[in-house]
Parts: C-alpha cells; sequence; structure tokens
C-alpha cells in the first residue's frame, strides 16, 4: 500500500509541473517565449492545476468509499443525490441572475448539497438498521438525484433569457476554465474534511465486507458510519460541483483501476483512489488544454467520454463473472 501511494505522488509531482507549461501556448521554462509568461503560469495554470487535483481526489475517494459501502462495483458518488442537488443549486444561481454577485453560485451548490445531505440524513435516521438500512439509503439518494433531475430540466426549460440557458447548459458540462485562487482556496478545505471523514469511516466499511450481521457484532455503528459518509461525500462532492459542475465517472473509474494494486480492503483503497483521481483529473485538464479544437473541450464531456466506454466493458466482465471477487473485482 505504501508503494502504491508513494508511485502516485511520484506521479503528480511530475505531472503536476507539466501540465503548467501545457496549452494552447506551450511555454518552454528556460526559454519563457514572452514577458508575462510568469503571470500566466503563476495566475492562471497553477490554480487551474492545483483545483483537478483537489478536485479529483475528492471525486476518487468518494467513489471508493461509496463502492464500499454499497459493496457495489457501480456505485458512483452521483448516486447519493449529492452531485445533482449541488448541480440544482447552481442552477437556481444562474437562473435567478445572483450568480453575477461574487460567490454566489458556489454557495448555492453548497447550499444545495448540504440540503441533499440533511435530507439523507433524515431518511437514514428511520433506517430499521436490520438489513434495510443499506437499501434505503441508495433509494433515497435516486429518489434525490431523480427529483434534482427534474428541477433542473424544469429551470432549464423556464430559462428567463437565452444568455441564462446558455450559462446553465454551458455550467453542467463541467469544465475548470477560468478557475483560480478564489475557487482553490474554497475547494482545498472542504474536500480535505471530506476526506478525513472518509477515512474515518474505513474500518466501518471494512466489517461490513464480512455482512451486516457480522459488522454490528464487531461493534459497528450503522448510523455513525452512514454520517461519516454523508458528511464525507457531501462535502468532497459538493465543493466539486460548486466550483466546476458535474464531473462524472472518476468516482467509478478510478477505484477499479487502483483496486487489484491493493488487499482490496475498502479503508486501503480510499487514500490511493484520492491520489488516482488527482492524477486523473490533472491529465485529463491537462489534455483538454492542449487540443487542437477552436474551443477547449469541456472536461465533464472529455471524462463521459472515457468513462462509458469503461462502465460498458465492466458490464460484460460482470456479467461473464458476476460472482468474482465478491462483486468487488
Amino acid at each position: 500500500m505504501n508503494r502504491l501511494n508513494l508511485a502516485l505522488l511520484a506521479a503528480l509531482a511530475l505531472a503536476l509541473p507539466l501540465s503548467l507549461l501545457a496549452g494552447k501556448v506551450w511555454i518552454d521554462p528556460l526559454h519563457p517565449p514572452f514577458a508575462n509568461a510568469g503571470l500566466i503560469l503563476l495566475d492562471l495554470r497553477l490554480p487551474r492545476a492545483l483545483l483537478a487535483v483537489i478536485l479529483g481526489a475528492g471525486l476518487g475517494g468518494a467513489g471508493a468509499a461509496m463502492q464500499g459501502y454499497l459493496r457495489n462495483p457501480l456505485a458512483d458518488p452521483g448516486l447519493f443525490g449529492i452531485a445533482p442537488a449541488a448541480a440544482l443549486g447552481a442552477v437556481l444561481a444562474l437562473w435567478t441572475g445572483l450568480a453575477a454577485s461574487p460567490f454566489a453560485l458556489p454557495l448555492f451548490a453548497l447550499i444545495g448539497a448540504g440540503g441533499a445531505m440533511a435530507l439523507l440524513s433524515l431518511i437514514a435516521g428511520h433506517a430499521d438498521g436490520h438489513g434495510g438500512g443499506v437499501a434505503l439509503f441508495t433509494l433515497a439518494g435516486m429518489m434525490i438525484a431523480s427529483l434534482a433531475g427534474a428541477l433542473m430540466s424544469l429551470a432549464i426549460s423556464l430559462a428567463p433569457t437565452p444568455f441564462a440557458l446558455s450559462e446553465i447548459v454551458t455550467w453542467l458540462m463541467g469544465a475548470l476554465t477560468d478557475r483560480g485562487w478564489p475557487e482553490v482556496w474554497l475547494t482545498a478545505p472542504l474536500t480535505l474534511v471530506g476526506l478525513a471523514l472518509l477515512r474515518l469511516a474505513g474500518p466501518g466499511l471494512d466489517a461490513l465486507v464480512l455482512g451486516d450481521m457480522a459488522a454490528r457484532s464487531l461493534g459497528l455503528d450503522p448510523r455513525r458510519l452512514q454520517a461519516l459518509l454523508i458528511g464525507g461525500i457531501g462535502l468532497t462532492i459538493g465543493a466539486g460541483v460548486a466550483v466546476a459542475g458535474i464531473i462524472g465517472f472518476v468516482g467509478l473509474v478510478v477505484p477499479h483501476l487502483v483496486r487489484p494494486f491493493t488487499d482490496r480492503r475498502p479503508s486501503h483503497l480510499i487514500v490511493p483512489s484520492a491520489l488516482a483521481g488527482a492524477l486523473l483529473l490533472l491529465v485529463a485538464d491537462c489534455l483538454c488544454r492542449v487540443l487542437p479544437t477552436v474551443t477547449e473541450l469541456r472536461l465533464g464531456i472529455a471524462l463521459s467520454l472515457v468513462g462509458a466506454p469503461f462502465f460498458l466493458a465492466l458490464l460484460l466482465r460482470l456479467r461473464r463473472a458476476p460472482a468474482r471477487d465478491g462483486g468487488l473485482g
């Protein structure tokens, strides 16, 4: 495990400075082509690269925790409804025109994520704790996601101006374009706290591998575990959606890429998945910048184009070997 984490950290340490040089205009660190190259590096590319690392870490860690909790390799952080609820909050800010105020859009997104977290906590508090908790939790998340999606569609269809409609659709595609240091300072602490909560949930996720009854016999408190997951996933996903829109498939793909190099215990998968998610999002954002397109390819679209075939391949593999590794292979 330590070797895997060190290898991922080394890859990140190599990829981060290289990503600062890449773009529509490549920068030679020894012979910068223009006087303001330092300004571009420090004020534009560095905060964007750090934001990709932070968001990728949150998405990867949340995906590993989700798959461990639901014991389902197809689980994705969006399944809990927190990401759609955060997106709904941001859409309402754009719809009402309040997004023109500084920090209004991320604030609305975080309020949406917080509302979804509160609703999940309320529903989970009524779980009987005798085998129905996880199922009820999952269904509640799907209900929230469905409701948030319907309300977003309603907001789009009733957009007051074509400009608002364009802003909403563009933002929902997900991207790190034009993000700067304020977004980094907003997202970094929330994501770090969220990852810390997910790490604290690790031992409980390990116990769940043995089954619900065995986990309780080991002293697992289902409500404490759910609270840690709601808080951790809410903070990591809500913070990411607040500044970058919806970026999918990272939480689904990364744990599968990392799992073969671990002992497959959920607690040992969270940190490597966070590091791998950071590396994946950093590289993907860098590729979006350097592609020879007229306008920059949106990061959310690029990852969906990669993630959808991966998801299909995963489905086919699970169909051929449904019982392999207890469904978490």
